[in-house]
This record gives C-alpha cells, sequence and structure tokens, in this order.
C-alpha cells in the first residue's frame, strides 16, 4: 500500500496514494496505522482524497483502528472522502461511529482540540 506520510508538532497526516482498497489490503493497513500509536507525534489524520472504492473489511478495520487510538488516549481522524465512499460507509453503519471531517484543515482542528481536552482532563501520560 502506497502511503505519503506528512508529519507535524502533533500529528502525522498519512495520506492514501491507493484509488482502491481491497480486502487483501486490510492487515497492510492495520500494521501502518496502528504503529504510530507507539510514536511521538502520536495522532494521526488519515487522509483519504485518493480513495474512490474500499471493501468492507477495510471499512470495518478503520473504525476499529480508530478506536484503538482513542483507547490508547491518541486520535485518528478521517478526512477528504470521497462521495462513493462516505456512501458505503453510511450504507455499512460505519459512518457515525467514525471521526471524520470534510477537510484536511477541519481534521487538524479536531486533533488540535482533543489533544486540548486530554491535557484539561489529565488524560495525557
Amino acid at each position: 500500500m502506497k502511503v505519503k506520510i506528512d508529519t507535524k508538532e502533533k500529528f502525522h497526516v498519512i495520506t492514501i496514494d491507493e484509488v482502491d482498497l481491497p480486502a487483501n489490503m486490510t492487515e497492510d493497513l492495520r500494521k501502518k496505522l496502528l504503529s504510530f500509536v507507539d510514536q511521538v507525534p502520536k495522532n494521526i489524520i488519515l487522509n483519504m482524497k485518493n480513495v474512490s472504492k474500499i471493501d468492507e473489511s477495510i471499512a470495518e478495520a478503520l473504525a476499529a483502528i480508530q478506536q484503538t487510538f482513542y483507547d490508547s488516549n491518541c486520535s485518528m481522524v478521517i478526512c477528504n472522502l470521497l462521495p462513493d465512499v462516505e456512501t458505503f460507509l453510511d450504507a455499512k453503519e460505519l459512518l457515525e461511529v467514525m471521526n471524520i471531517t470534510p477537510t484536511e484543515s477541519e481534521a487538524w482542528d479536531n486533533v488540535q482540540k482533543e489533544e486540548i481536552e486530554r491535557e484539561l482532563t489529565g488524560g495525557e501520560e
């Protein structure tokens, strides 16, 4: 799986450079994304602007991976979903349980807001 990683102060922006995410990429995606939970910075923004089709196993994995990030006091925000992918996630009832923003800029804002909330509630380690 081809990705571009751009590291900022509080997060990594991971842009998937694939048009189609079939089921056989699920484990590769899981390994790539979960490796960031133990890095600094540990928050990620997953930019899906190039992805026009995903398999159900990828969609379910994204929801589970995102929950792992939040369970580990990290943020994972998905942004720039194309209409077909958004419709697919909605049909699978995953859209409502995922942290998704329309733009990368809004994803940046969400990560920074969540970082501040964790600091205020003592959630930072």
